[in-house]
């Protein structure tokens, strides 16, 4: 059985070029001078399908056989992984459905259709996608393309981190990256692990959503207490980590977690003085910073912006101020 290594990691890379964007790591001398250390932005808001998920999808399914690309693909996804299925599948020739919240951001719902995707929606509270993704698999006969739980995906995910170790002109102190169900940090965590293994890498989440933290703190895999209200981090409300991202990211330094103000005024941020369109579960780390939870001053730290997808309707009213967080 194929396991997640950093050897896959840079087969993903030779594997994704050509197809995925190589995205920017930019620097913005307001937000060092806010911070009072250097801030490397890694940008996969500019990736296709707007965010670092198109990696891991285009890994894995990219390298579906000819009769495994006749039967499609199916995912389950709040939206990101959606529309990086959605397009991947485009890209290879295959079809593809896409389980989907229906209280999904209707943005990324248009996108995975825009793409070319089939979106089948559930009830996020009374279903389970895994159950609704596993039946259509078995029934067509099609692939399922798990959003972190596959080897593949991360590895593909991880290339995000080897581009920020390439393209980083200094040593990085320490680096933040949003956590879920694990597999973007997971692949990072492999990338670091390898070829900046001093870079102490730091898992944030919602403050409802902390199963990562918890989980860690315990040394097993556990799922968050009941939450009243959804976050506005749609990209991050998985319950538990990964069975196969778990392991790999009991490396991470630590676990920090934003409420969805802090994340709100993280867009606001990335939207004025940055100049940047960025959803807000893909703003976690950033608003990590900007909360003071982590320390920057006199160090270097890489930031991983995973994502630009966010509805434009919560967007115009994060910047203009009339955001109230329902469950902050």
């Amino acid at each position: 059985m194929h396991t997640a290594s950093f050897e896959g990691v840079l087969d993903a890379a030779r594997q994704i070029a050509g197809h995925a964007v190589r995205t920017p790591l930019i620097e913005s001398p307001a937000l060092n001078a806010h911070l009072g250390g250097r801030v490397l932005l890694k940008a996969e808001n500019l990736q296709v399908a707007g965010a670092f998920k198109f990696r891991g999808a285009y890994n894995r399914i990219s390298r579906l056989t000819d009769e495994e690309k006749a039967r499609g693909v199916v995912a389950y996804s709040s939206g990101n992984h959606a529309q990086a299925v959605a397009a991947a599948a485009r890209m290879v020739g295959t079809s593809a459905i896409i389980v989907m919240p229906a209280d999904s951001p209707r943005v990324k719902i248009e996108g995975v259709i825009a793409f070319g995707g089939e979106v089948r929606t559930y009830d996020r509270y009374s279903e389970s996608r895994e159950a609704i993704g596993e039946e259509i698999a078995a029934t067509r006969g099609s692939v399922l393309v798990r959003p972190f739980d596959d080897p593949f995906v991360i590895e593909g995910q991880g290339t995000t981190g080897l581009e920020i170790v390439e393209q980083a002109d200094a040593r990085l102190d320490q680096l933040l990256c949003g956590a879920s169900g694990g597999g973007l940090v997971a692949g990072i965590n492999l990338s670091m692990a390898a070829r900046s293994p001093k870079t102490r890498v730091i898992g944030v989440e919602p403050a409802a959503y902390n199963d990562t933290q918890i989980s860690l703190a315990a040394g097993q895999r556990l799922t968050h207490p009941p939450v009243a209200h959804p976050s506005i981090c749609d990209a991050l409300m998985t319950d538990r980590p990964g069975e196969l991202t778990f392991p790999i990211n009991r490396r991470l330094d630590r676990v920090e977690t934003v409420t969805d103000a802090e994340a709100a005024e993280a867009v606001r941020y990335a939207f004025r003085t940055l100049k940047l369109v960025v959803e807000p579960g893909g703003a976690v780390s950033l608003a990590a910073l900007l909360a003071g939870k982590v320390p920057t001053q006199g160090l270097t730290t890489a930031v991983v912006l995973s994502g630009g997808n966010v509805d434009p309707g919560l967007f115009a009213a994060i910047i203009e101020n009339r955001f109230t967080p329902a469950g902050d």
